[in-house]
């Protein structure tokens, strides 16, 4: 089972990945409309509000949670 190199989530099914494209990397949540994969600064923002709708933690701790988070993932490694 391959994992979304932007957000970590496992990719199963053909509908788990973006455009439902198996050769993709990445999921349906972290693809644009037109299948090419958002950036840093976008998935940097909903995974926040992702956090703080979730979890509820507040805007400060999930930033800097979700920084944490994507700095482990291969599409985010510096």
């Amino acid at each position: 089972m391959k994992k979304c190199i932007s957000c970590g989530m496992p990719m199963s099914a053909k509908e788990d990945f973006a455009m439902e494209d198996e050769s993709k990397d990445y999921c349906k949540y972290c693809a644009r409309e037109d299948g090419s994969m958002q950036s840093y600064d976008e998935k940097l923002k909903g995974t926040t509000e992702f956090i703080i709708r979730t979890q509820g933690f507040d805007e400060k701790a999930a930033l800097k949670i979700a920084k944490e988070t994507m700095a482990k993932l291969p599409a985010w490694k510096k």
